[in-house]
C-alpha cells in the first residue's frame, strides 16, 4: 500500500511559477513510477509528466512541455513538478499518481493517488 500526499498548491499570477511536490509512504519508492495528472473544472483527469523510478526518464504533455519539470528524490521519497511560465489554462486540481515498474500516459494504469491540490493561475 502506498499513500501519497501533495502540497505547494495555490493561486498565482499568469507567467508564475509554483512548486508541487508529493510525498510517498513506503520502503519500495524507487520501484515505482511516479506522474503528476491534472482535472480542471468539467473536464476529464488528464496527463500532465511522469518519470521512472530511477528518474532517469522524464515524459511529459505537450502543453506543459519546457514549462514544467519533474523530479524525484528517492532518499526523500518525493516527486516534485516545477511549473514555469503558468497560464490561466493550467488551472486546476493536480494530482500525483504511482505505479509499480513501468509508467503509462493513461490515468486508469495507476494504481495509487493522491487527494490533490488545487492550482489557481490568475490573467
Amino acid at each position: 500500500q502506498v499513500q501519497l500526499v501533495e502540497s505547494g498548491g495555490g493561486l498565482v499570477q499568469a507567467g508564475g511559477s509554483l512548486k508541487l511536490s508529493c510525498a510517498a509512504s513506503g520502503r519500495t519508492f524507487s520501484s515505482y513510477s511516479m506522474a503528476w495528472f491534472r482535472q480542471a473544472p468539467e473536464k476529464e483527469r488528464e496527463f500532465v509528466a511522469r518519470i521512472t523510478g530511477s528518474g532517469g526518464s522524464t515524459y511529459y504533455a505537450d502543453s506543459v512541455r519546457g514549462r514544467f519539470t519533474i523530479s524525484r528524490d528517492n532518499a526523500k521519497n518525493t516527486v516534485d513538478l516545477q511549473m514555469n511560465s503558468l497560464k490561466p489554462e493550467d488551472t486546476a486540481v493536480y494530482y500525483c499518481a504511482s505505479r509499480l515498474w513501468v509508467g503509462s500516459w493513461d490515468r486508469s494504469d495507476y494504481d495509487y493517488w493522491g487527494q490533490g491540490t488545487q492550482v489557481t493561475v490568475s490573467s
